[in-house]
């Protein structure tokens, strides 16, 4: 049962991407033993040799018949095919804690792997990842989203908390607004700063994401402080830095 389980899991990861490896490495450095990590391509294969270097490189049915806790940090469009393949060849084991990293879902794609008995969480880090060390830092003081079943909730908040989260609650229903407003936020930021930047540019002033940098930071703290007047994550009331470059949590 969840209650007995001792503190240390056995961790395998299904996806190398700036996620998946990224948090990963920390709850391996929350004490957790990594039993291996399942990468694909050679930007994957790097990036888990730099972040996780002692971790092997494994088959992903190995790596979850090895885990007690499986990290299933793939691309959204990608994740109800794999937790339902993996339920059909049977690899998936009955008290074998499952987190998937996707905003729009919540607990209802992981439905093939609880039915074989694993335990369901959805865990999203509302952050920008650049896939190396520099994420670690930001880390610390992240929101993350976390559906789960009631009696398994605090399972999902503490594995947050190691990782140097803040844990939230979002609804199995709300999900799909959740991810919306996420990738809102992103892509808006994003699309702002690369036009701003442009124009800049084009009229030769040099450094224009430097110029640019005060501005945006400083807009973007107004506009926070109208929706949570309160101090921020770093208790100063200026937002904590979490970097605004792609790909949000997800595994892409």
């Amino acid at each position: 049962m969840p209650a007995e389980r001792s503190g240390r899991l056995g961790v395998g990861a299904i996806g190398a991407g700036r996620v998946g490896a990224v948090l990963t490495a920390a709850l391996a450095g929350a004490g957790h033993a990594v039993t291996g990590i399942a990468a694909v391509s050679e930007a994957s294969r790097e990036r888990a040799a730099a972040m996780l270097p002692a971790v092997p490189v494994l088959p992903i049915p190995e790596i979850v018949e090895r885990s007690e806790l499986v990290l299933l940090a793939v691309p959204e469009r990608e994740l109800e095919g794999l937790v339902s393949g993996l339920a059909d060849a049977g690899v998936w084991q009955p008290g074998q804690l499952v987190l998937h990293t996707a905003a729009r879902f919540g607990t209802g794609v992981l439905d093939p792997a609880r039915r074989a008995g694993a335990i369901p969480l959805a865990v999203h880090p509302a952050m920008a990842f650049t896939g190396t060390s520099i994420d670690l830092a930001r880390l610390a003081g992240t929101w993350f989203a976390v559906t789960a079943p009631a009696p398994v909730l605090p399972i999902g908040q503490a594995l947050v908390v190691e990782m140097g989260g803040e844990p939230f609650v979002v609804a199995e229903a709300d999900r799909p607004a959740y991810a919306e407003a996420i990738d809102t936020a992103a892509s808006f930021s994003s699309a702002i700063v690369d036009q701003a930047s442009g124009l800049l540019d084009g009229i030769g002033v040099p450094r224009p994401g430097a110029v640019l940098a005060p501005l945006v930071r400083s807009a973007v703290e107004n506009a926070l402080s109208r929706h949570d007047p309160g101090p921020y994550l770093d208790g100063t009331g200026t937002i904590d830095e979490a970097g605004t470059d792609r790909p949000l949590g997800g595994g892409s």
